[in-house]
């Protein structure tokens, strides 16, 4: 982790770079026929309103934290990075498994990353670039060097398979990048975030702790489409102006966008207030719905897998949901060459080494606690206290 220590200063890195990406998704696919199955719907309204033919739905091993690993683990890969080399690790998500620990936090400990920094942060559908912008800037200030960043959600678990303006949506998912910083010019160049809490009560999942429902389902999503729906058709083309012009270039030098994958016809609309072609948009809505937090690095994945994105490329990024919030991001693709240090083959091996350990690692902190706690209460005076609590409890009783 590049820290100032003793007193000593390091320059602030200019350059935040993605040099590595993955995605995960579960094996279940869930049709628009499926769906009809289940609430009055079928395959034609679906399509023809929001552009969706499929989406994958978490299996019962599944979780945001599962496939936010799994993504992780495939980015390392791809930017051949060691976990203990990294030194932040960031989860976008509205689906968490607990309130804490974080998503991040396990995570971390999967990945065996005992160097890193772990937290979630909550942003809805504009999480993942709300999250990257967090991670890049912490590069520029110099205090990071090595980041993973990951967009993970589980919104089956969240959903009320009764309301069918809401539950033909949404699909579960999880893509993640490593971001390093480099000398190289380019990699992340601006960044836009903004909320308008004014809205909070358009799309929303109620916890426990909510003052009221107002006729809404505890832990089920609500949404009132059409002003998600107008309040998104605004704000897209207006944030990627913004941040191509705090990157220094115009709309026509983009080359392409990837935005939240939330419906067909927003994406309709952006294309044409930017005047672009539907060309220059990534799409992968038809096969996996909306996957909130998650659904930016995936289209991102599979857009590169693609061969959409080249060297010195302009890519605009943007997020628009809960809060509302929305987020905007313009990137110069220039992925670093990898260090020639540690081979490929070697590395990659020291990575598994290192998802082992740290799976043995939890299993034998879990049986020293459990240890720990056995010797504590069989030690004659605390098992003399004991007696003494339960003779204390019984005479309370009558």
């Amino acid at each position: 982790m590049a820290q100032a220590t003793n007193g000593s200063k390091r320059a602030p890195v200019q350059y935040a770079h993605i040099t590595g990406w993955g995605m995960a998704v579960p094996d279940n696919i869930m049709t628009n026929d499926d769906l009809a199955a289940i609430v009055e719907t079928n395959d034609e309204w679906i399509r023809t309103r929001t552009g969706i033919r499929e989406r994958r739905i978490a299996g019962d091993r599944d979780s945001s934290a599962t496939l936010g690993y799994r993504a992780a683990q495939a980015a390392l890969e791809v930017a051949d990075v060691l976990p203990m080399d990294i030194d932040l690790i960031i989860v976008a998500t509205s689906t968490s498994e607990h309130i804490f620990p974080s998503t991040a936090s396990l995570i971390q400990d999967w990945l065996g990353a005992s160097n890193a920094g772990a937290f979630d942060l909550s942003a809805a559908c504009s999480g993942f670039v709300y999250a990257l912008n967090m991670a890049a800037q912490a590069m520029k200030s110099g205090s990071i060097d090595t980041a993973v960043v990951i967009g993970a959600e589980t919104m089956s678990r969240v959903m009320d398979w009764q309301d069918r303006s809401t539950c033909i949506l949404f699909g579960d998912g999880a893509g993640a990048v490593v971001l390093q910083s480099s000398d190289q010019e380019g990699g992340v160049l601006s960044s836009v975030l903004r909320s308008d809490g004014a809205g909070h009560d358009l799309l929303a999942i109620p916890t426990p702790n909510a003052r009221t429902l107002d006729g809404h389902k505890l832990n089920k999503m609500y949404m009132a489409g059409g002003e998600v729906f107008k309040f998104a058709t605004r704000v897209v083309d207006e944030s990627v102006r913004q941040t191509t012009e705090l990157a220094g270039i115009t709309i026509n030098d983009v080359d392409l966008i990837i935005p939240h994958q939330a419906n067909y016809r927003i994406l309709q609309s952006a294309a044409r207030k930017l005047n672009l072609d539907m060309d220059k948009f990534v799409s992968n809505l038809d096969r996996y719905g909306n996957t909130s937090a998650a659904s930016i690095p995936i289209a991102l994945c599979e857009a590169i897998e693609q061969g959409r994105i080249r060297k010195d490329d302009h890519l605009v990024l943007v997020g628009f949901g809960g809060g509302l919030a929305w987020a905007s991001m313009c990137i110069k693709w220039g992925v670093p060459e990898p260090s020639a240090q540690h081979g490929t083959r070697i590395n990659r091996q020291r990575r598994r080494a290192a998802y082992i350990l740290a799976r043995v690692r939890a299993r034998l902190e879990r049986l020293r606690r459990s240890w720990s706690s056995f010797l504590r209460w069989t030690n004659p005076r605390n098992a003399r206290l004991m007696r003494l609590q339960r003779k204390a409890n019984r005479e309370d009783l009558s």
